[in-house]
């Protein structure tokens, strides 16, 4: 099947000379030279329109060629006051695999208009809140930012393929003054949603001389928080669907049950190939397998595909090297060995309908990025496919492009969205479903013992299954045996919280996502506990560092969003040292707010201290108005994470304590 992205290439080669032309309308941001800095914006010391603000843009200006696959941006940001300072230190993100960064320019234009250029270093780094997207930035700090200079900076964006667009309209300050432009592929009907809204004082988008365009001010910056839903569903932002069909409906469902055939006519060639298909069926199940067998090896034979969606992006020369073969339908698949997520995925739909299943495929948009709204007609958004089969009396939504996805299991951002079920007569929305918290679930084991001096040693195991381990396994996929050392070692050093030292000692099943992940550890932490004379104060909880500064802010903005429902167990066993006893322990507790629930026990005997505690989330969103109960919640949890146990040591047992002559 022929790919959005591949059709409109090959309009883009057709339309270079257009574009060409077009270009000339947008303005002179990108020339050799920078605009020009007014002396208004030399003397602006404060913006009425954004009260006791640190900073603000005043001029932004985002140039996109959809023709050419390239973006271009230009800044140019006023620092108001000393806290403002910290824009100098650019942040410029970027998703790897689809997208790089290129020809950035800076310089810092004093409060007297001189002008100092940047010629540091431009460092590229992993941002970790989106690891597994393979989220990087291009990060570097302009010279001598201080209060009352003007920063500005330009860079380009060049973009491996594009489906559809969109403008991002308000960033994380507020902007004064900023301009959008789009030179859209040709051979398409191009439609403009605006999902968010805009504000007031914009005019456009606008269409002249083959360029949209658009100019806005007074655009309120943008406030990220933790769990918060995805920032491009947040923002106001305008986007461009390409649309195959000049025919324009009036209403939704017209436009999906037409869009939808069409889709699935183009699904059916592709996957129309029985004699193949036959073929690869001898080689997978046998003819006594009943059908849960049958389906269940077609699903794990299709996963030892290579996965070309899941790949680091090549080079152009690392892929001119390789020179893999475009596949045309599923036999190219399975006779080239590898695929992207969507043909994986068609090849398991026709290999199940070839043995007789009732199979079919599902498009959907993953709600990592996107809340999908069908009334929007965008079906870009609609970005990758899973399958659902009818087995027995129930239907299984399965995810054959997804690697290490384990059978009857879908990635997290592909569970609880709304999905177009493709057939012949339109297509049928179906909602994917949304596992249990126990599907979701993590365990932390320690084995401590306490050392004379109050430090702790032992063993910490962690245990990740169902969609934990997914998501582990996805994140590391294409790191090395060190790198995915360093992962799973930060995870505990950040649980701990502590400075400790944290070695792992196994192998962990990568490769294998039939089974839990399970990690071992070898931990130390010196001073865990304090020594008073004749007792030791010694925290229980050793995990408490994961929750330690979660919801810490007074007020919310936006609603709470978790990514699944889950579980975390811990179970922690402290031994003291010989002849230390253990004289009090905290107390038993809880708390529970419905759509959250936490519950701990300590308790000990003469030589021992046992920790267990069992938390867990059971919903994916929570209104903003209900942040001060999520905030008990975690305080609570935290309190109960503070409380220690207390320890009796026998006089002249310690070498510390009989020092200090206690």
């Amino acid at each position: 099947m022929k790919s959005t992205g591949t059709a409109i290439r090959r309009i883009a080669r057709r339309g270079l000379l257009i574009a060409a032309a077009s270009l000339c309308a947008i303005g002179a941001a990108h020339a050799d030279d920078w605009l020009a800095v007014t002396p208004e914006e030399l003397h602006l010391t404060d913006e009425p329109a954004a009260p006791r603000a640190s900073a603000i843009y005043l001029y932004r200006q985002v140039d996109r060629s959809d023709v050419n696959h390239w973006e271009r941006v230009y800044v140019r940001i006023k620092i108001l006051t000393d806290e403002g300072r910290s824009n100098g230190s650019v942040v410029i993100k970027f998703d790897k695999e689809h997208e790089s960064i290129h020809d950035i320019e800076a310089r810092t234009i004093r409060p007297d208009g001189s002008v100092v250029p940047f010629d540091g270093t431009v460092y590229e780094k992993p941002l970790l809140e989106g690891r597994s997207a393979r989220v990087m930035a291009k990060t570097f700090s302009l010279p001598e930012v201080q209060a009352g200079c003007i920063i500005e900076y330009r860079y380009k964006r060049l973009l491996w393929y594009t489906s559809s667009s969109e403008w991002i309209v308000n960033a994380d300050i507020y902007t004064k003054l900023a301009k959008f432009s789009l030179v859209p592929n040709r051979g398409y009907v191009l439609r403009s949603t605006t999902p968010a809204g805009l504000p007031a004082a914009t005019v456009g988008p606008t269409f002249e001389r083959g360029v949209y365009t658009m100019v806005t001010r007074d655009v309120p910056g943008f406030v990220s928080e933790e769990y918060m839903p995805p920032e491009d569903e947040l923002k106001m932002r305008v986007d461009f669907v390409y649309l195959m069909d000049s025919t324009i409906d009036k209403d939704a469902a017209t436009f999906w049950t037409r869009w939808a055939k069409q889709a699935n006519a183009v699904a059916k060639r592709y996957m129309d190939h029985g004699h193949a298909l036959h073929e690869a069926l001898a080689q997978i199940a046998a003819p006594a397998d009943s059908p849960e067998q049958k389906l269940r090896k077609i699903y794990a034979r299709v996963g030892q595909l290579r996965n070309l969606s899941f790949e680091r992006r090549k080079s152009a020369e690392e892929a001119e090297r390789e020179s893999a073969k475009d596949n045309e339908d599923v036999a190219d698949i399975w006779k080239h060995g590898y695929g992207n997520e969507r043909q994986i995925t068609l090849l398991f739909v026709a290999l199940a309908r070839a043995a007789g299943f009732e199979a079919d495929p599902v498009v959907l948009s993953t709600r990592n990025r996107f809340w999908f709204n069908d009334k929007m007609r965008n079906p870009s958004q609609l970005n990758t496919v899973i399958a659902v089969v009818r087995l027995g009396d129930s239907e299984v939504f399965l995810a054959p492009g997804v690697p290490f996805a384990p059978f009857g299991t879908l990635a997290w951002n592909e569970t609880a969205v709304k999905g177009l079920r493709l057939n012949e007569a339109g297509g049928v929305w179906v909602t994917t479903p949304l596992p249990p918290a126990s599907a979701s679930r993590l365990e932390r084991k320690a084995a401590l013992h306490l050392t004379s001096d109050a430090s702790l040693e032992g063993t910490v195991t962690f245990t990740f299954t169902g969609l934990s381990a997914l998501a582990q396994r996805l994140e590391e996929r294409n790191e090395d045996d060190a790198e995915r050392r360093r992962h799973l070692e930060d995870e505990v050093k950040a649980d701990i919280g502590s400075s400790g030292e944290v070695t792992l000692t196994n192998t962990p099943a990568w490769s294998n996502g039939d089974i839990p992940l399970v990690a071992v550890f070898d931990v130390r932490v010196p001073g865990w506990g304090h020594l008073a004379g004749t007792h030791a104060l010694v925290p229980v909880d050793i995990f408490a560092g994961g929750n330690r500064h979660v919801f810490e802010h007074q007020t919310r903005i936006h609603p709470i969003y978790f990514h699944a429902l889950h579980q975390l167990e811990d179970d922690v066993t402290i031994d003291p040292p010989a002849g230390w006893t253990v004289s009090s322990v905290p107390q038993p507790g809880g708390a529970d707010i419905h759509v959250a629930d936490c519950k701990w026990t300590a308790d000990g005997t003469s030589s021992t201290l046992h920790l267990k505690r069992d938390f867990s989330i059971d919903t994916l969103l929570i209104d903003a108005k209900h942040y001060g109960l999520v905030q008990d919640f975690y305080q609570a949890v935290r309190r109960s994470a503070e409380e220690e146990a207390v320890l009796t040591i026998p006089r002249g047992a310690n070498t510390r304590a009989a020092s200090a002559g206690l």
